[in-house]
């Protein structure tokens, strides 16, 4: 067995809606009355997962189109999310943060304070039965206007310190650079919230700055772009900002053209706060075990560098200090069982 199906895991950086399962699809399509494009789960997986032949970040993104049809109420919100923890958990995640966009559930008649509730309900639920952790972050998307994205802001605020860990932006980066949610951030840090910013994916690392300058990243979802502007780079360092890579997405995505030049080696190497992390499970046919596979086959990341990645994502989780704590006591009792 490799050592990425025994080290216990932390997973940072995972999409409610690229965490489908075509069972749970069809079951929900059936409960709700919502028509589907294939009789069965194999047919339907075309429609809600990419493979290697992935063209580009539009044709992944479509994707999620299709995904979150099936998230429009309570009882789905809440059933994605137990089962997004019951995956990872069977991969010895022990601590696991899903991010989703209430606005983008609300098609049923959910409030955005009620699509987070839903989300945390599945996420305690989840905790109950299997030996994992959780919280949720919630995304502010880029195209939506400001009182959508100061609503999602307010709704997360309900629910801090009882379920959800943090804010985020997400959406077309290229598009709508970070400058343009200022205030929407400031709210967020008034009401308490730590934020996280998808940046330097699929624009330059110049919005990696932004993010962490102007609105209070305290970790940066990808960031690969990060090597373009060495200066950048630096202030990441001096500020132990934490990296959420996601490789495999990385590259269907084609925010880097291929392997060879994925950078996670080289951040690792200066001392950059590299995590590992899935993304979306279901749209990149991934897990968490997968991931540090291949950071090791790949990359040539030993078993002792594997764990030191997983104690930076449970030193870099949004969680409250004393639960903190006790996550990184046991991360690290678990380690050094295994040798680590």
């Amino acid at each position: 067995m490799h050592i990425s199906q025994l080290l216990p895991k932390v997973d940072l950086h995972v999409h409610l809606d690229g965490s489908l399962r075509p069972d749970t699809v069809m079951a929900i399509a059936e409960a709700e009355g919502i028509p589907l494009p294939a009789g069965n789960e194999a047919e339907l997986i075309p429609y809600m997962q990419v493979d290697e032949d992935c063209r580009s970040l539009p044709e992944y993104l479509s994707k999620f189109e299709f995904t979150t049809r099936f998230l429009q109420s309570g009882a789905a919100l809440e059933r994605v999310a137990f089962e997004t923890l019951e995956q990872a958990a069977a991969h010895q995640c022990r601590y696991i943060e899903v991010r989703f966009a209430p606005q983008l559930h609300r098609l049923g008649g959910l409030r955005a304070e009620e699509a987070v509730h839903y989300v945390i309900e599945g996420m305690k639920r989840a905790e109950r039965q299997f030996d994992i952790q959780g919280r949720a972050i919630a995304i502010c998307m880029r195209n939506h206007d400001r009182a959508d994205n100061l609503e999602v802001i307010e709704a997360a605020a309900k629910y801090a310190g009882r379920g959800v860990g943090a804010v985020d932006l997400a959406g077309n980066e290229a598009a709508y650079p970070p400058e343009l949610f200022r205030d929407v951030f400031a709210l967020a840090h008034k009401r308490g919230l730590p934020v996280t910013i998808h940046a330097g994916e699929a624009a330059g690392a110049e919005n990696i700055y932004e993010a962490v300058k102007n609105l209070g990243a305290s970790r940066i979802g990808h960031g690969v772009r990060l090597r373009e502007r060495p200066d950048i780079l630096k202030m990441m360092l001096e500020r132990h900002i934490p990296l959420e890579m996601c490789p495999v997405s990385n590259i269907q995505t084609k925010a880097v053209a291929d392997w060879s030049v994925y950078p996670i080696r080289e951040y690792f190497d200066v001392g950059l706060h590299v995590t590992l992390n899935t993304d979306n499970p279901s749209v990149s046919a991934t897990d968490i075990s997968r991931e540090y596979r291949i950071a090791a086959e790949k990359f040539g990341f030993t078993d002792r560098e594997l764990a030191a990645i997983v104690r930076n994502g449970a030193r870099a989780a949004f969680l409250e200090e004393t639960d903190k704590r006790a996550l990184l006591k046991r991360i690290d009792a678990e380690l050094m069982a295994l040798g680590l």
